[in-house]
């Protein structure tokens, strides 16, 4: 694949070959797929660099003196280093390799719960987050005698700002938000969000995970206290994602799950655990996630963040558009920052009937609550349907999607 420049337009159709599953068949018609919010397909860069470790590396790491352990060990911690420039985090021991996003803020609700919440404290979520925000936060309140506060958003899916405001105070012991919600591609105003809360020496855990596909992420520039996103939702492996968190507060939390590769020392009386990012990284890591996780960044990275943001802002611009022409569909979410990402519904069609429907065109979207059910309440819906487009998709498969559409709607009339 050739180096495109900053300024250069993409070359959409060279760069869909790089995604051998873009040219399968569903039910006889040419894959539309259009759910990379729920996982990204993979280029080939990063499918060679799994099979390359499985056929020529593989070996454990960190713990053996053999050839082969040294230099997968090495791969490995390269890999976190191109995770922790891509996202100027100022050290690699900040880096910590997680399952995902989920197994990222679950590692913070418990290891900085069980550290610095008490009885009468509260936390600060809102009301987009995705389950995975909501629940670790809701069973540490739960065990803490914590309360949970929740920033309300307006009917454009945007925060509250001003309410957030009234929310902080003494009691406020972290603030946890998405980056870019999953349901509405709302982009919150996260830096605000943070010097507002430092302003009172209250952490914040951002939730990247539908961020980083899309924007060019600066953990320092934004001062995020912890910072956490899905390799898989970055055209990475299945199984593997980060947590980014300041030194001082990883050395001050304590482990989150423990074993081999955790610590200095075992007696049986007292275990001295390792330094940072081993503290927090029990038992065999997913070694060949770390590097297809790496070789993903390096992918993205070769064709420039700033690329795909320019075309992905083209596509959401052109969906929203025609999209917008179908009677009897509304957008849910038109937030004036947005990722590319569009959920609606059609009057008197339940969302899961219209994705059937679309399923038998080849077209794949995701239907349902996305993990959001609390936003759903809000908006006094079921459910949606959502198209979460990437810089593979064309605006010709934007046409597929609202063909189909109109289709099934005069199926289902």
């Amino acid at each position: 694949m050739e180096t495109i420049t900053k300024n250069s337009a993409l070359n959409i159709q060279e760069l869909r070959q790089d995604f051998p599953i873009l040219s399968k068949k569903i039910n006889g018609k040419p894959l539309v797929y259009l759910d990379s919010g729920a996982t990204a397909q993979k280029p080939k860069q990063v499918l060679d660099a799994i099979s390359r470790y499985y056929q020529t590396q593989n070996a454990n790491v960190h713990r053996g003196v053999h050839q082969l352990s040294q230099e997968i060990t090495v791969a490995y911690e390269n890999a976190r280093a191109t995770v922790q420039k891509h996202l100027n985090a100022a050290l690699s021991e900040e880096i910590i390799f997680t399952s995902g996003t989920t197994e990222s803020i679950n590692l913070v609700a418990s290891s900085f719960g069980k550290k610095y919440i008490k009885s009468g404290d509260e936390i600060i979520i809102s009301e987009m987050e995705h389950h995975s925000n909501i629940l670790p936060w809701q069973i540490l309140c739960e065990e803490k005698g914590a309360v949970l506060k929740v920033i309300p958003i307006n009917e454009n899916g945007e925060l509250f700002i001003d309410e957030y405001k009234k929310l902080l105070c003494s009691k406020t012991k972290i603030v946890a938000v998405t980056h870019v919600s999953n349901t509405l591609g709302t982009i919150n105003p996260v830096k605000e969000i943070i010097e507002l809360a430092h302003e009172k020496n209250i952490p914040v855990l951002i939730d990247g995970a539908q961020a980083v596909p899309h924007l060019k992420v600066d953990v320092q520039a934004l001062d995020a206290d912890f910072y956490c996103f899905s390799g898989h939702k970055l055209f990475g492996p299945t199984g593997v994602g980060i947590l980014y968190g300041k030194e001082k507060w990883l050395n001050e939390m304590p482990p989150y799950k423990v074993g081999g590769g955790t610590i200095k020392t075992v007696t049986f009386e007292k275990t001295e655990y390792a330094d940072l990012p081993l503290k927090f990284e029990a038992g065999t890591p997913h070694i060949e996630g770390g590097i297809g996780l790496a070789a993903a960044i390096d992918y993205l990275n070769e064709i420039g963040i700033e690329n795909i943001g320019a075309y992905e802002c083209e596509l959401l611009e052109y969906a929203t558009a025609q999209l917008s022409s179908v009677e009897g569909l509304r957008i849910i979410g038109t937030a004036k920052e947005k990722a590319s990402v569009i959920s609606f519904v059609i009057e008197k069609v339940h969302p899961l009937d219209i994705g059937t429907i679309l399923d038998k065109q080849g077209i794949a979207v995701r239907t349902g609550h996305h993990c959001t059910q609390p936003l759903m309440e809000h908006f006094g819906i079921p459910g949606t349907i959502r198209a979460s487009l990437v810089f593979y998709n064309t605006k010709e498969e934007i046409d597929s999607l609202v063909n189909g559409i109109q289709k099934a709607i005069k199926m289902l009339e």
